[in-house]
């Protein structure tokens, strides 16, 4: 492996339990960070918002600028970062996917500390070293800043929607088929792989594996999990420990779909495809999204059948010089068989 040229960050304080959200004041005056900019989900429910506002009044922390987030842009983030307020100390994300990424982003166009305050867990990307965007209405995948903490309130992420729920978990479980594609590039075309980093990702499926239930032990498990997958990707310097050809899939989905699904439950639906494609992992992944009920998220509003085989043709061009299992030959054959055959998938498909 080459050596990094950039120092490894990761976060100093983790806080993953019930009643966090009540401490978020506490933590950041012990980092020093007294004047913040806080930006929030739009829509968000009101209950955990007055709990975070009144655990920064009891510390006397400053909120110099306050945003509701309705778009994940680079443009919106950019302007954010050109308004923001002097003497700013922090940014604090608060809430859903949206937020988090347009506040690290935020936070890394200022070269300011960075806090991570998800109220749900439907991807990794709440500690992760990249920001998803559009640009010039493209998704794209940005760098940003790691944060410097990361706050979970286990009761207020326990009681989120079952299909946000659903969407972190099939968010881990493509680790299973990411490090497997890691793998197969480097055979195929000598992608190097940072053997700590896939194996900390891997772990983390692992981890949640021994007890996939939603309580209060469940939604720390896959907190921790998923944001031990974001350090995975700072460590190795690239999104490979945690995305693979399960990812391209989905990203095509974004582009084609007349509707695309949460990023999660199309990437979980994904990375059971693709590991039968490449013969390895499947009854792993099953387990985890047998146990959870997963299936029933995705039952509950079927996906097209022929949106995702234009998907899987359209997948293998979106990110040059990134070798998977679809890149090694045509796939869309085999997964269109599977779509009407897999008895997993029955009823998770429309014509």
């Amino acid at each position: 492996m080459p050596p990094r040229t950039q120092p490894l960050l990761i976060p100093g304080l983790v806080r993953i339990k019930p009643g966090a959200l009540d401490r978020v004041g506490v933590y950041l005056a012990r980092a020093g960070h007294r004047r913040i900019f806080l930006l929030v989900s739009a829509g968000l429910q009101p209950g955990p918002g007055q709990r975070l506002e009144a655990s920064l009044t009891r510390e006397a922390i400053t909120v110099v600028g306050r945003e509701e987030v309705t778009e994940a842009s680079f443009e919106h983030a950019s302007a954010l970062f050109t308004c923001l307020p002097a003497g700013c100390e922090a940014v604090l994300g608060f809430g859903g996917g949206r937020a988090l990424d347009v506040a690290k982003y935020v936070a890394f166009l200022a070269g300011l500390p960075y806090l991570a305050v998800p109220t749900s867990l439907s991807n990794d990307g709440f500690c992760s070293p990249q920001s998803s965007l559009t640009q010039g209405g493209r998704r794209r995948s940005l760098r940003a800043a790691m944060p410097t903490g990361v706050v979970v309130d286990t009761d207020v992420c326990l009681h989120a929607p079952d299909t946000l729920w659903w969407s972190g978990i099939g968010d881990l479980v493509a680790k299973v088929t990411a490090i497997a594609d890691w793998k197969l590039a480097f055979h195929a075309r000598g992608t190097p792989v940072n053997d700590f980093a896939a194996l900390l990702s891997d772990a983390t499926v692992f981890q949640f594996m021994a007890r996939p239930v939603r309580d209060l032990e469940g939604v720390r498990l896959l907190a921790t999990s998923l944001m031990l997958n974001g350090i995975a990707m700072e460590v190795s310097g690239s999104s490979r420990p945690a995305s693979g050809s399960e990812h391209l899939l989905s990203h095509a989905l974004d582009a084609l779909a007349e509707r695309p699904r949460l990023h999660g439950l199309q990437v979980g639906v994904a990375t059971y495809v693709i590991s039968r494609l490449q013969g390895q992992g499947t009854e792993r992944v099953a387990s985890v999204l047998d146990a959870t009920g997963f299936w029933r998220g995705i039952t509950a509003d079927p996906f097209s059948r022929r949106e995702w085989l234009a998907a899987v043709r359209l997948a293998p061009s979106l990110k040059e010089d990134f070798y998977t299992v679809l890149s090694s030959r045509d796939c869309a054959p085999e997964v269109e068989a599977l779509l009407r055959t897999d008895p997993r998938l029955a009823g998770c498909f429309t014509d």
